[in-house]
């Protein structure tokens, strides 16, 4: 994977970079799974899958778009924990897909680089996609600690009174 954090593709850098994020959420588990599925084109429905550890830990959303494939799940299994959690990069022709992507959807010339998404577990989720987005949050015991004002804000603001 090492030649692949030098890619020349943006989208390409986006995967791995949401795969290098995703890579510390295996501890995690699926606490929950949104498929839109209300638009008349499939490809503009939406996955959304919310990540969750404890309060320790930064809650993850991965968000795809542009659906060209989703296989279905059973709905009601969340939360469920990951045994393996992959982003992987599926390049436009004539690049070659790897070899566990190959025959997952059919190539053709206008089908453009895509991410798929794999979870596994005791709820499996497997969607490909061409927009991709992780969010990851603050955890909440750093987002409930006191802000502490820096050592150079007080001096500012005595600097800043007007004397009289």
């Amino acid at each position: 994977m090492a030649d692949e954090h030098r890619a020349n593709s943006a989208f390409k850098n986006r995967c791995i970079n949401a795969a290098l994020t995703l890579e510390s959420c295996t501890s995690y588990s699926i606490e929950r799974i949104s498929l839109d599925e209300s638009n008349e084109n499939r490809k503009d429905n939406t996955l959304d899958v919310w990540l969750r550890e404890g309060p320790w830990k930064p809650d993850t959303v991965i968000s795809l778009s542009n659906l060209h494939s989703v296989r279905p799940w059973e709905p009601g299994l969340a939360p469920s924990f990951i045994d393996e959690i992959f982003l992987i990069h599926l390049p436009a022709l004539p690049s070659p897909w790897p070899a566990e992507a190959v025959g997952r959807l059919d190539r053709a010339d206008d089908l453009p680089e895509l991410a798929w998404l794999r979870i596994t577990g005791p709820l499996e989720v497997d969607a490909v996609a061409s927009i991709v987005t992780v969010y990851q949050a603050q955890s909440d015991d750093a987002a409930s600690t006191p802000l502490t004002a820096p050592a150079h804000s007080t001096t500012q603001a005595a600097d800043n009174v007007r004397r009289d």
